[in-house]
């Protein structure tokens, strides 16, 4: 299991979850990105960054709202394919 950032973080992207994060498995390319994605190769499910979002925008990948499962493999496709995942975001939230 790993954990997701959904929807609450698009546009907003607090960066407290990255700075407890163990293993520096949450990224984003500042300046082209509206979120932030979580490695699920990386993350070793401890529920650090949980807690740290001021947004409740991360879930283990078991809890994520029926209304943002869509964030789950959108957080993997952006380490395979950047481009794919910032439309993905941009269809599932517009700017």
């Amino acid at each position: 299991m790993t954990y997701v950032i959904a929807e609450p973080c698009v546009d907003v992207m607090d960066q407290a979850c990255v700075s407890v994060c163990p293993v520096d498995c949450i990224h984003f390319d500042e300046g082209i990105d509206r979120t932030l994605f979580i490695d699920p190769n990386e993350c070793i499910d401890c529920g650090a960054c949980e807690p740290e979002c001021p947004v409740n925008a991360i879930f283990a990948e078991d809890s994520v709202p029926a209304e943002w499962t869509a964030y789950t493999p959108l957080n993997a496709l952006w380490y395979t394919d950047k481009d794919a995942a910032r439309a993905q975001v941009n269809s599932l939230k517009p700017a």
